[in-house]
């Protein structure tokens, strides 16, 4: 009698996952939707026009017609159990995108048959090549007018390599698809499919030499019996298969959905996931094995929070077999959690399951403590397993955002930091320098669905403005204050007395204070009111309202008065002796200079370095690319950086990305200067 673990295995062996992943309008969400139909899995399919999918189920994605988060859905087909993540198009939505490849055997990169390889279908190859994932190509809307299948495929070889070879072609003018790998004969779109049945066979035997002698000596091999060398091509990427469907009209989805059955990996057939131990430099490899024997690992690659269901975590399952009601660790926490709420995805609905084996994705509900990116675990000695890192893009579209209602800040700040939680692409940050709450993002898109969630989901609603500028001043010569602090109102009085100088200090120094009072003529105590006076000063500027720095700050000498002398009247004559130095200093206004890194087509090149130099920035370097891009390196002033995102679109069609980090601080022009100057006179 077979063990129950064997059959537990037998059982995984009949799950595929795969993510749907490609450029916006490429037919992602209306191909999930028809799956799911082929499948059985819904009566109808539902429309994005309509507001009608599964996927699509958050109102402001229905509203705008486009996936904004990743949305998980599973269907049957035969005795296999098929995972489908449907991930957004849009760059901006990279943060919802890229996790979903932690889930899943094989990256399916939608391709619109009208309008081609677009940039974001060649990232997610990208990405998914260097995830070590399975990869596939789903040419979508084969029916549209004009489409020449031939064509597409050729400008696919040409982006991805000749490893790209179809599992089926179109035949009737789109109208069906005809199997190339288990089938030899008859006639295509693309013509004969015995010459695309022999290229299939070709590329696959390749990597198993029993195989290349036998494909030598017969001139064929029975493609039922290459299904571990298939494995392994796929593996390796030795071979990219593509599959041409019609989401709208339907053909070629019961061939794909055949293709994910007899194909595509199970979870013990695809290169293991990148797990480590311990952290740092001293983390390792570890293997996990998909064996729903052995202890449970799970790995949380998204988190959901709702105002009334509470936090969700959709993880995936790697090792072992995770059940309802059993104990799980988050990550290094010794304090465990009882699985009580756990559930297959089919869009928003939430359908229970009693237990999940390695490669199923499913949610576990109303844990506070869970978080992207952790491990669930049930073992001691797993207390420090992780996945490597995704690489994410960093988000520098910054948005200052302050509440509309005075005292409302603390709320604020909780539910921006849940929806923060949600998205590993938003950050939220408190800028002493200019005392702001700015949220950054990755692109104008992207921060006004979260200001859009933040009003619809949780009734809060914000002001918003460009972030400040962290300007700061200095002074570029050594000069000389003083001030007299007097005043009389018929009881005690207030008198001090200051004389001191100052000097320009390195950049970067930050500020010294010297007591050079010699004679007691500012008794010691007063010394503390003196600086705390200067320290006003460094606050909240002298010429511009800018934070002073790089400066030190020389006290030689002063009077005070036995009765009247008080330690508000030497702060005061220390601001006031302060400002006057400064302004007889030569003092500039200094702007914070950052280094930029953009990538972008290599054709562009020429358009973006002269759109640096207008926006005074220079360009240090440039390195080519094998896929065709290029990397801009320069400096540029952060103020000349507002929008830039939205430019950088307009430059590269889309195309181009950037990120920045703080470089240092110099002088404005002249005429920056003065209008800050200005500005800050009119303000007064």
């Amino acid at each position: 009698m077979p063990s129950r673990s064997n059959g537990l295995a037998a059982e995984m062996e009949q799950i595929r996952t795969l993510a749907l992943v490609g450029a916006a309008a490429s037919g992602k969400t209306t191909l999930a939707e028809a799956l799911l139909q082929a499948a059985g899995m819904i009566g109808a399919a539902g429309s994005v026009e309509r507001g009608s999918t599964v996927s699509d189920h958050d109102p402001i994605e229905r509203r705008m017609q486009h996936s904004l988060t990743a949305s998980v859905m599973h269907l049957t087909h035969g005795d296999t159990r098929i995972h489908l993540i449907d991930t957004p198009g849009s760059a901006d939505f990279l943060g919802q995108s890229l996790p979903a490849l932690e889930a899943v055997e094989t990256a399916a990169i939608v391709i619109n048959a009208a309008t081609g390889i677009e940039p974001m279908a060649e990232r997610m190859m990208a990405y998914a090549a260097a995830r070590h994932l399975d990869r596939i190509i789903v040419v979508n809307k084969i029916d549209a007018q004009g489409v020449s299948p031939g064509d597409v495929l050729a400008r696919i070889q040409a982006a991805f390599g000749r490893e790209c070879l179809p599992l089926n072609l179109p035949a009737d003018g789109g109208a069906r698809v005809v199997d190339c790998f288990f089938n030899r004969g008859g006639d295509s779109d693309l013509g004969p499919v015995e010459a695309a049945h022999r290229a299939l066979v070709e590329q696959v035997v390749e990597v198993d030499a029993a195989f290349v002698d036998r494909y030598l000596n017969d001139g064929d091999v029975d493609a039922n019996e290459l299904h571990a060398p298939l494995e392994q091509a796929l593996r390796e990427g030795h071979l990219i298969p593509v599959c041409f469907v019609s989401a709208r009209t339907g053909a070629g989805l019961a061939e794909l959905l055949d293709v994910m059955v007899k194909l595509l990996p199970n979870p013990a057939e695809a290169n293991p996931p990148d797990f480590l131990v311990g952290e740092g430099d001293e983390a390792r490899p570890l293997k996990v094995q998909p064996d729903p024997s052995l202890h449970v690992l799970a790995h949380v690659f998204k988190v959901s929070v709702d105002p009334f269901v509470g936090k969700m975590g959709i993880i995936r399952v790697h090792q072992g077999t995770l059940a309802r009601d059993g104990q799980l660790y988050i990550g290094s926490s010794r304090k465990p959690f009882k699985v009580g709420n756990l559930f297959m995805l089919q869009g928003k609905e939430h359908v229970p399951a009693g237990r999940l084996l390695p490669g199923d994705i499913a949610a576990v509900a109303k844990v506070d403590d869970l978080h992207f990116d952790a491990v669930l675990h049930d073992a001691a000695e797993d207390d420090h397993v992780h996945l490597a890192p995704l690489d994410f893009p960093v988000p520098v579209h910054g948005l200052a955002v302050e509440p509309r209602r005075h005292g409302d800040e603390q709320r604020m700040w909780e539910i921006l930091g849940k929806l923060v939680d949600e998205d590993p692409c938003l950050r939220l940050e408190h800028v002493a320098a200019t005392n702001e709450t700015v949220v950054y993002g990755l692109g104008e898109l992207h921060l006004r669905v979260l200001l859009e969630r933040l009003q619809e989901v949780y009734r809060f609603e914000v002001n918003t403005r460009p972030p400040r500028i962290a300007y700061r001043e200095t002074v570029t010569a050594p000069a000389e204050g003083h001030h007299r602090h007097k005043k009389q109102t018929g009881g005690a009085g207030q008198f001090g007395e200051v004389f001191l100088r100052i000097e320009p200090l390195e950049r970067g120094a930050g500020f010294e204070f010297v007591d050079e009072v010699r004679g007691g003529t500012i008794p010691g105590q007063f010394i503390p009111a003196v600086e705390k006076g200067v320290r006003e000063v460094l606050q909240h500027g002298a010429i511009a309202g800018y934070p002073v720095v790089d400066v030190r700050v020389i006290v030689y000498d002063g009077k005070h008065h036995s009765v009247d002398s008080k330690d508000i009247a030497f702060a005061t004559a220390g601001r006031k002796a302060f400002i006057e130095a400064i302004r007889a200093a030569r003092p500039i206004v200094l702007e914070p200079v950052v280094d930029i890194d953009i990538a972008a087509p290599e054709e562009t090149i020429g358009d973006i370095t002269g759109d640096l130099s207008s926006r005074r920035g220079m360009v240090s370097g440039t390195a080519s690319e094998t896929s065709g891009a290029v990397q801009i390196r320069g400096r540029v002033p952060l103020s000349e950086l507002s929008g830039y995102q939205s430019r950088l679109n307009a430059l590269t069609s889309g195309q181009g990305r950037y990120t920045m980090a703080l470089s240092h601080y110099e002088a404005v022009p002249p005429s920056v200067q003065q209008t800050l100057t200005a500005q800050h006179r009119a303000e007064d």
